[in-house]
Order: C-alpha cells, then structure tokens, then sequence
C-alpha cells in the first residue's frame, strides 16, 4: 500500500502543503554492506565511523535498548492501515526478541501522523511535556535537541526516553523524582565505568509529516520508523556514505526497506551483554554482527 492510501485514510483534516526539501548533492557511492564484505573495506574504520554518525544517546550514558516487549501505537491513521504499520513495525522487533504488546496495550512507540507536523509536535510539548522531559537529567537529549524536534521541517522527527536501571535487579538505577533517596547500584563508578547498569528504552515519540511521505510505500516508511524506534538515531546524523534505510528521503527507490548496514546495526545492539553500551562497544558487536553474516554467505546460508 502507497502512502498515497494513507493520506486518503488520515482522519484529521489536511492542512496546506509544505515546500518539499531540496535533496543533498550525491559526493559519492553509498558504501553497501555488500562492500565490505566482498572488497575487503576496512571494516573497523567503517563501523566506527557509522556508529559514531548515527548513535545519539543522552550525555554520560550508554546505548539503549528496548526490553522485555514493545507496544506500537500508531493514531490518526483509520484502523485497519494503522494496524498494518504497527505489526509491521512489531515484527521487526521480534527480530530481536522484543514482544509485541497485546491488544489495547499502552503504547512505548507512538507514531503520530499529521498534515501538520510542526503544529503537532509543538502541542504535544506544550500539552504534554512529561512525555519529553520527566525532569531528571541525562534520560533525553536535553532542551535544545527538543526545541529542534518542535522546529524541524523533515518528513519525520522523532524523540527518545531512556533510564539507567540497575542490571541486577532491574530497578531504576538513578534516583527520579518522589524518589526518597538514590538507589544503590553495586559496581557503579568511574572505575568500573557503568558495570552493572543497562540503559533501557522507556518511550519513543515519532511525528510522521503525511504530505512530505505521500510517495513512499507503508513497508519503507515501517521500515524507516522501526529503524528510529529500535535504537537512538540522531536525526541529524549524515549517512550519505552508507547504504542505509535513513537515507530513504534523499533516494526512496533505493530504498525498499532495512539494507545489511541496518539489520546488522540492530543486530550488534540487541546481541550485546545486558550492561551498558557505548558507542566503542556497538562498533565492536556491528562488526561481530558483519562478519557473522560474512561466515553465512560462504557458508551459502
């Protein structure tokens, strides 16, 4: 189904138009995953650099991760098309053995759709803030990054919620409002550098511009959200040089849905130790996660 389908199944009432975005110039062939594995790239220096691009965790924190289940909710599409997009999206969380919620769960992935999406995004924050900010620090990416994602003029902004919980026992790991004291987490430290605390998704709030994606497929734009909604992407990364499902608005034809780069992205996090990530670890379980698709191509898997 075309996003053309959509737009007649959008209940709110569209607003004017917007002018579409002028494509960056094309400096060079994306690198494929493809690439690396069968011309021998150098693989550490490609992971790192595209790990470092796109990961976009809150300062002084690791990469986080959904666990345990993922509840997709998708409004002001007609019910049937929002229910194909959200098994869409839930299926690629399966992938990584997240579980879909079940009917009528409350939604940790809200996909709001609008003809404006500007207008949308600021009513939200002013309405509803403490879906953005909960008012410790360190949980998002801070007030200047939300002013962007009100300001943005992309086809699709999107905001990220995480806690450090403690990996033991699973409790936050940091002491949140009402809170009586801090928790104590074993380990935790400059020395042991964040042993024994995980940082988990808590929320993802996406605004998708319906006017700016008319062109699009549902299974690229599910693709693209599930992408931004299974890890923290920065919306600002430059991916240019990578074959990768965030380059879909810069060349949607190229883009039928998740490239090697994205799965194994998704891959390394999700296979990673249930301790904190940073950016050098992801860049070690990306390459793990290349050369174990490497192994299955000659294998003839």
């Amino acid at each position: 189904m075309s996003i053309v389908a959509l737009m007649a199944a959008l209940v709110l009432t569209q607003g004017a138009p917007q002018e579409p975005q002028a494509s960056p110039a094309e400096t060079q062939e994306p690198v494929a995953l493809e690439d690396v594995l069968v011309e021998g790239r150098r693989l550490e220096e490609l992971t790192r650099e595209f790990v470092d691009e796109v990961s976009a965790p809150p300062r002084r924190r690791g990469l986080a991760r959904w666990r345990g289940g993922v509840c997709v909710g998708v409004m002001n599409l007609r019910p049937e098309t929002a229910q194909a997009f959200a098994d869409r999206v839930s299926a690629l969380a399966m992938d990584h053995g997240l579980r879909p919620g079940d009917p009528g769960c409350r939604p940790n992935i809200l996909v709001v759709f609008s003809g404006d999406a500007r207008a949308m995004s600021a009513g939200m924050v002013e309405n509803q803030r403490r879906l953005f900010r909960i008012g410790v620090g360190g949980l998002d990416r801070g007030n200047l990054a939300l002013e962007a994602f009100e300001a943005t003029d992309k086809p699709v902004r999107w905001w990220h919620v995480s806690l450090p919980i403690n990996a033991e026992t699973g409790d936050p790991g940091i002491r949140l409002p009402g809170d009586p004291a801090a928790p104590f987490v074993r380990g935790e430290g400059l020395v042991n550098k964040g042993r024994w605390v995980r940082d988990d998704l808590r929320r993802v709030v996406i605004v998708v511009d319906i006017d700016q994606v008319s062109g699009l497929m549902l299974p690229q734009l599910a693709d693209y959200i599930a992408m931004i909604s299974l890890a923290q992407v920065d919306p600002d990364a430059d991916t240019a040089g990578y074959a990768t499902i965030l380059n879909l608005f810069d060349d949607p034809a190229g883009y039928p849905g998740l490239t090697g780069w994205d799965r194994a992205y998704l891959r390394g996090l999700y296979s990673g130790p249930s301790e904190r990530i940073r950016n050098s670890d992801q860049s070690y379980y990306l390459m793990r996660s290349l050369r174990r698709a490497s192994a299955a191509e000659d294998d003839g898997g």
